[in-house]
């Protein structure tokens, strides 16, 4: 299988997070993305190509115009007001308050983020550019015939909605690649998401449409980030209504569990008929994981690769979260190898 990647990823170096009220060195680092690199290498998994330039356009189709051009200026925007640290959001639009673009930075980082954990700094914008270039060349490797190709993806994209970032996240790369197939002829897309978090943004994207079905198998958003999407109730409105489906679990969940969720997502996948497979590949669901509380083992990325392999369909890996760095590596691409092994 094809691995697409960019250096251009280190260029996101944030130094601050906040957590537990106090600023942390980021869970979501550099090494992360290294570290399943070099796995990629030792295990010669396959060829490891650079990203295509795509432009913005593709973004545009998923994220709105204001949003991304948000993105693009924020940095510049924040050291132009004569901040002296990481841009983070702190305050929000809550209820009964006006929703509107404010002119100051502090009001805009609010009115486009739903989460304080998720800093910027410089070249942030440069590695979110980069990772959804990541996403599209492997998506245009599948689309040219090829069964398979991995997106080593970094910024992940998963929480990232239509004019929203946190939780990491800032352009949703599975959903851009579920549009590039719709926008290339693809009558129906799927978009599975395995990460340990709910999928928050690319449900939300695509709450509103039959013709990308959105499946997350996740911890229980009563008691995990992003906590206000992602219950079993949420089933999609007007014309999704039915096509997305939300599989929650409690602590301590393990492989033999959560993997009937995941053979419930598939047979509802194959259900679907879609003409391509988009997964959002977390493996935050590894029971080491610092700000996770599932129980899979590393055997089990393996199982669930070659589940995936048996649904036939041309597929697009977009890589989300895992933040045990010494494990990742192992984890993700064991789930490439059940996968070409089938």
């Amino acid at each position: 299988m094809k691995t697409v990647f960019s250096l251009l990823h280190s260029r996101r170096a944030v130094k601050t997070e906040l957590d537990g009220g106090v600023l942390i060195e980021p869970h979501e680092k550099p090494s992360r993305a290294e570290t399943i690199l070099a796995r990629v290498k030792g295990q010669a998994l396959g060829e490891i190509l650079e990203p295509e330039e795509f432009g913005l356009d593709p973004i545009r189709r998923v994220h709105s115009a204001d949003y991304v051009e948000f993105l693009e200026h924020c940095w510049t925007d924040w050291l132009a007001a004569g901040k002296p640290g990481e841009a983070i959001p702190a305050v929000w639009c809550g209820r009964g308050m006006r929703a509107r673009v404010p002119k100051d930075i502090d009001g805009r980082l609010g009115y486009y983020s739903f989460a304080a954990e998720t800093s910027i700094s410089d070249g942030t914008w440069e590695a979110a550019r980069a990772s959804a270039n990541v996403a599209l060349t492997a998506q245009k490797l599948v689309a040219g015939g090829e069964r398979a190709a991995f997106a080593l993806c970094r910024p992940p994209g998963h929480h990232a909605h239509a004019d929203l970032f946190g939780g990491y996240c800032f352009f949703n790369n599975a959903a851009i690649v579920a549009q590039a197939f719709r926008d290339q002829g693809a009558q129906r897309v799927a978009i599975l998401d395995v990460d340990f978090h709910h999928g928050n943004g690319t449900q939300a994207i695509f709450y509103q449409r039959r013709d990308v079905l959105t499946l997350s198998l996740h911890g229980d958003p009563d008691l995990v980030f992003p906590h206000f999407l992602g219950f079993e109730d949420e089933t999609g409105e007007g014309e999704g209504e039915g096509y997305n489906l939300n599989l929650v679990y409690p602590p301590g969940t393990p492989y033999a569990v959560w993997s009937q969720g995941l053979e419930t997502a598939c047979q509802r996948i194959a259900g679907f008929q879609p003409d391509a497979l988009v997964v959002a590949l977390g493996v935050d669901t590894f029971e080491e994981d610092p700000i996770s509380f599932f129980k899979l083992k590393s055997d089990d990325y393996l199982t669930l690769g070659q589940r995936l392999q048996r649904l036939g369909l041309p597929t697009v890996f977009t890589m989300e979260g895992g933040y045990d760095v010494d494990a990742i590596g192992v984890n993700a691409v064991n789930v490439m190898q059940g996968f070409d092994r089938g």
